[in-house]
């Protein structure tokens, strides 16, 4: 049997190069404030893969994906046991563009703080007198860098996607600047509607996208995760104050209450973050939560 080892690790996940086609890893390690916390959130990584597969096939008909299986009866034979059922991707091969694609509907978060300063959001003016967690009159696109491990991701422009994507395909960078953007947009409005109608509000999430061996733009990496998104239970939403959640804005919101934590959650914290995390899964797939 052939053995892999990752070619990259990122905060939360490991990639296995098999030759023509990637196996992206959701492990159960939980980030926060750019930092992996020194503890693993049950079934984390079972419940991002599944969410994720579920939201590429309901958008496959606005932009292709780069996912080609979760079933690691489809994988080389190092894959099919316990330690990776549930929790792997096989996925085609991309070159990943260098912009996180972040897209904001409601006003919360870093996005709030700015307002509150200036009316703005990412250098975007809004109406005057939001309230905190308002829908914002519609989404807007706040693109940023991708970092690396320990580095802070950097708000950027749309006119300055423009010019890291034209340094990178010379007379190309405007076309696929506007594509991240469209598309970008257009996700979000159809799955956030489509989150409402289950009693989620998507308030803001991020997209990433890479482009196949014909220059097509096709969406990759996960999406629409409690990891990659702000869910907000529709029921008892109120602007004018912070929303409860079902993503990882609880640990944040503990990790904050508790500086000298070192990272380090306790037991009761990671109980109901794994419940947060399966009980969105369960209400926007309709389906129970069952590890593959």
């Amino acid at each position: 049997m052939q053995k892999y080892k990752p070619v990259k690790e990122g905060k939360v996940r490991e990639i296995y190069d098999v030759g023509d086609s990637l196996i992206l890893v959701a492990t159960d390690r939980i980030s926060a404030f750019d930092v992996i916390l020194k503890n693993d959130v049950t079934d984390k990584g079972a419940i991002l893969t599944q969410m994720s597969a579920f939201w590429f096939d309901y958008t496959k008909d606005v932009i292709p994906n780069h996912l080609l299986s979760t079933d690691v009866a489809d994988m080389p034979e190092f894959f099919q046991n316990d330690r990776f059922a549930g929790r792997s991707s096989l996925c085609k091969k991309l070159t990943m563009l260098p912009v996180e694609c972040i897209v904001r509907g409601y006003i919360t978060g870093s996005g709030w703080a700015a307002y509150q300063k200036d009316g703005t959001v990412c250098g975007i003016s809004l109406p005057e007198g939001l309230k905190e967690s308002a829908r914002l009159p519609q989404p807007i696109y706040t693109p940023s860098t991708k970092a690396e491990i320990g580095d802070h991701d950097e708000n950027i422009s749309y006119e300055k996607t423009i010019e890291i994507l034209e340094d990178l395909y010379p007379g190309k960078g405007e076309y696929y600047a506007k594509a991240l953007r469209d598309k970008t947009l257009e996700l979000y409005s159809k799955c956030a509607d489509y989150a409402l109608s289950r009693g989620i509000i998507i308030a803001d999430t991020k997209f990433e996208f890479g482009l196949d061996e014909e220059g097509q733009l096709v969406l990759g990496d996960e999406m629409l995760t409690p990891d990659s998104s702000r869910f907000w239970p529709l029921e008892g939403y109120e602007e004018g104050k912070s929303q409860p959640s079902y993503d990882k804005q609880f640990v944040r919101d503990w990790l904050k209450a508790n500086p000298d934590s070192d990272y380090h959650l306790p037991q009761d914290v990671i109980d109901r973050t794994a419940e947060k995390y399966k009980e969105a899964y369960e209400k926007l797939t309709g389906e129970e939560f069952a590890r593959e």
